[in-house]
Parts: structure tokens; sequence; C-alpha cells
């Protein structure tokens, strides 16, 4: 029998309509299993650990990315793997802060959650979760875990969290995952994608990381933005590291002002990393002439890495460093499969 820790931190999939008032309203965990009755009549044995409050993704922070961490954490020993259950408006922020966080993992954590609370009749909470803690539970024929990294499962497809971003507000197919493929597509059967899993190094322990760095920022570029817009991020007291969000491959504006702004930032100690604002692709700089501006400037490459992800490994490479060069270095070194340096084949 596997076991496996379920940790509620709250979210849509957590809630139950009134039958008073018709208002919807947070589960407590016996009114949560009356829907979910499967969860206990299977070989997988399942334990319960709800945060409380319950937390709406929405006024999710790094405190509360610390706190999911440290109950992976101080019950690693005790399970075979995790599910997470979490509001659907953060979860690719959330499941990307914990990639890094836990560091040498070689158990699963599976983050889901639903678009419908689990107490209403078309809900797809059930499946999600279910789903979830098979593929949490899931091992290979030697007894291995078969996806030992931090996951999002939604609607049919899972995905590397730190992949992910959410699309969609109102389907079911809420999270894609763009420049990655799904690791495993739930049908009749589960089908694992192994060879597109990261697998850590069994031998090396668990490790903890629970410091980061809100000092951070995410500059839009757009036709028309000011040179006043650009000075007021880039001169935020205690700004540590920015988000530069181009167009196309890496593309910013030639104005000669905006390089001033850029070069003055990196001289002052901000990493200030590209990131294309198309969904698909990665950033090239140097491939057109209005990005050679940037390299020149300080500013380097975020490759094909989400926002989510670059923002959440910044925080986390600043909270823990001091070396801005290793810093930048890392930033562009893929520490759990959040980046491709070179692409897909």
């Amino acid at each position: 029998m596997s076991n496996i820790l379920l940790i509620f931190t709250g979210g849509t999939i957590s809630m139950v309509r009134n039958p008073k008032t018709g208002g919807l309203r947070p589960a407590d965990m016996e009114t949560f299993k009356t829907f979910v009755p499967e969860l206990f009549s299977s070989d997988i044995h399942v334990d319960m650990l709800p945060f409380t409050p319950f937390i709406d993704s929405s006024d999710v922070n790094p405190d509360n990315w610390s706190r999911m961490a440290r109950a992976v954490y101080d019950h690693y020993d005790d399970y075979d793997g995790f599910v997470i259950l979490h509001g659907t408006d953060t979860m690719s922020y959330s499941g990307s802060a914990l990639s890094f966080m836990l560091e040498n993992l070689n158990k699963p954590v599976v983050f889901t959650g639903s678009q419908l609370p689990v107490g209403v009749l078309r809900s797809d909470a059930k499946e999600n979760l279910l789903t979830a803690i098979e593929i949490a539970a899931a091992k290979d024929e030697v007894g291995n875990a078969i996806v030992p990294e931090v996951t999002i499962f939604f609607e049919d497809k899972l995905f590397r969290a730190n992949r992910t971003t959410k699309i969609n507000s109102e389907h079911f197919e809420a999270f894609a995952s763009y420049n990655y493929p799904s690791l495993a597509k739930a049908g009749v059967h589960i089908t694992y994608r192994s060879h597109l899993v990261h697998y850590s190094d069994p031998r090396i322990p668990l490790k903890l990381h629970e410091s980061t760095d809100c000092n951070v920022a995410v500059l839009k570029l757009f036709p028309g933005i000011t040179q006043q817009v650009v000075r007021s991020i880039l001169r935020t007291k205690g700004l540590r590291g920015v988000v530069l969000e181009t167009f196309g491959a890496g593309n910013a504006p030639s104005a000669k002002w905006l390089y001033r702004l850029l070069r003055d930032a990196v001289d002052r100690g901000i990493i200030i990393v590209n990131k294309t604002q198309c969904s698909t692709g990665s950033v090239e700089m140097g491939q057109y002439e209005v990005s050679l501006n940037l390299l020149k400037a300080g500013v380097i490459s975020g490759y094909d890495i989400t926002t989510e992800a670059l923002l959440t490994k910044m925080m986390y490479l600043i909270g823990g460093l001091d070396d801005i060069q290793q810093i930048k270095q890392l930033i562009q070194t893929p520490l759990c499969g959040e980046l491709t340096v070179e692409p897909l084949l």
C-alpha cells in the first residue's frame, strides 16, 4: 500500500455550497470526505493535512510557499508522495517555487485543484484529485516513483509545474505548458512519458530552502512606453531583480534612454533577465539588431522560461545567495527542468 499525504491549502476545490444560503464556503475535512469517499476505499492510504485557515490563492505569498515546502520536508520519510490542493490562480507560481525550494526531490509532489467546487454536481474536483493521488502513488517495477518532481495535474494532463501557466478561467483545461511537453496523459489508463521526467540523484538527500527575497519586479515593454515609467520601476528602492518582458525573440525599442536606464540599473547590481512576451518560443538575444542594446546593457537571457518560474527562481536565488555573478549564472542554468538552453529536437 502506498501512503500519500494530501495537503489542503484552499482554493475552489475545497469549497462546498451552504445549503441554507446557497453561497460557497470552505469545507471542513469531514464534509469534504463525504464528497470524495473513494479517497478511503482504494489500496492507497491517504492522510490529510489542512492549512488553517484556508488560503485564497490570490493571497498566496512566499511565506505560504515555505509552509508548503516545510510540510513536504517534515513528512518526507513517512509518505511515498504528496498532493497539494491549491487555488488555480497562482498555482503555477507555487508549483514553480516548490520546485526550487525542494532540492534533490525524489518523490512526487502533485498540485491540483478545480474550476468548480467539490460540492457542485458538474465539478471537475473529484477526477482531478483522484488522478493526482494515483500519480503521486505510481511506482515502476522496482518500486521507484515514476514522476519524482513537482508537477501540476489538471483535466487530463500532468505538467512539470515550473513550465506551466494558467490560460483559462472558465474551461476545465485551465493550464498549459507551451515550451515543454506534458509528462503524462490520463485517459482509461495513465500514459507516462518517463523520458521527459526530471530525475534527481537518489543518493543525495532532500534539501529544503526557505529563504526568498521579494525585491523583484516585472517590467513589460509596450509600444509607447515612457522613460518615466521605466525609470520609476528601475529606481524602486531595494530592487534586486527584474523580469524584462520583451517583444518576439527578445527585442526591445532601440531608444538610447532605454539603454542608459538598463545599463545604469545593471551597474547598480540589479539583475535584469530578458523574457519574451510570446507564450511559445525562446529568447534569442543578438538575433536582431534591436536586441543588441540589451546585451550591451548587461541584460541576460531567460531562454524559454515562464514568467512564473523566472520570478520564483529569482526570489529563491537572491534570497539565498549574495554573489551577483553566481546568481546570474544559475538563472541561466536549468536547476530542475525549468528552462531549455538548447532547443528541444
